[in-house]
């Protein structure tokens, strides 16, 4: 009976003292109590929630770079294949404007058969002045057959095989050509030098040379047709006591760029040095 008696006390007791909690608490008077254990459970939380936060971010930043790095590797890669794109359009862009100029070329001197060839290789010796193109025997190529670009007189076929040949340059040391200088008709020689430069040989004393004066192929000596022109004249070195003089000639073919030449197939080379007086 007892005990019954003492749980009833104990369980109106709490009710009254929840009832006076409750009371306090809409009254107002609990406020400052609350804020002493709320607010570390509030800030408690919001540190939580901020390292979360800062956690997610960096792994969607890790994700973001990712994906930015493979996109900048994909756009890196069609940029690559596109400047590819550009440089074969530009090529093939050239090599049209190279293929109608000799065209052009070959229409103005109609009296010549021509066969076209690209230059494949350059001789890799600085004393020599060669190159190879893809062209030989099986095309009807022969030695001593004339080069030639739109530009002008490149050099001659010193050397055949069956699918190539090979080109010596007017450049090369052991060339020599004979030309005629306009507009004064004077006679002379041009030899290649180990720098690549042409010099101009054997102009008359007489002859009034100026510098801008054309160099043409005079024809004489049998071993290139007349009237190609070759370059014009730069500079002159005249000395009274020299038998002749001599210039310089800043050719119109620039030799470095040479990718496509025609080789004049229906002029043969004069061989007259069995003419010639021996000593």
């Amino acid at each position: 009976m007892n005990t019954t008696t003492s749980r009833s006390l104990q369980t109106i007791v709490l009710v009254l003292i929840t009832l006076g909690l409750i009371g306090l608490a809409l009254g107002g008077y609990l406020s400052p109590l609350s804020r002493l254990f709320v607010n570390p459970i509030v800030q408690a939380q919001a540190w939580i929630t901020s390292r979360y936060q800062a956690v997610q971010s960096i792994l969607s930043t890790s994700e973001d770079t990712q994906v930015l790095r493979q996109r900048n590797a994909e756009l890196e890669a069609e940029v690559s294949r596109l400047q590819t794109q550009i440089i074969e359009l530009q090529q093939q862009i050239s090599e049209t404007k190279i293929l109608s100029a000799l065209v052009d070329f070959a229409r103005a001197n109609p009296e010549y058969r021509y066969q076209a060839a690209t230059v494949v290789a350059t001789d890799p010796s600085p004393f020599l002045q060669y190159v190879i193109i893809n062209s030989g025997s099986d095309n009807g190529l022969r030695r001593g057959m004339p080069v030639v670009t739109q530009q002008g007189l490149v050099g001659r076929i010193t050397g055949v095989t069956a699918g190539a040949a090979r080109v010596q340059l007017i450049t090369d040391p052991d060339s020599s050509v004979n030309v005629r200088l306009e507009p004064s008709g004077a006679k002379a020689m041009i030899t290649g030098q180990i720098t690549g430069d042409i010099s101009l040989e054997m102009i008359p004393q007489e002859a009034d040379v100026k510098a801008g004066d054309l160099v043409l192929t005079s024809g004489l000596g049998g071993g290139f047709p007349p009237n190609i022109i070759i370059g014009q004249v730069s500079g002159i070195r005249k000395r009274d006591l020299d038998l002749f003089q001599r210039a310089s000639v800043q050719p119109v073919v620039d030799f470095s760029q040479i990718s496509i030449v025609l080789v004049i197939t229906n002029f043969k080379p004069i061989d007259y040095s069995p003419l010639i007086p021996s000593e």
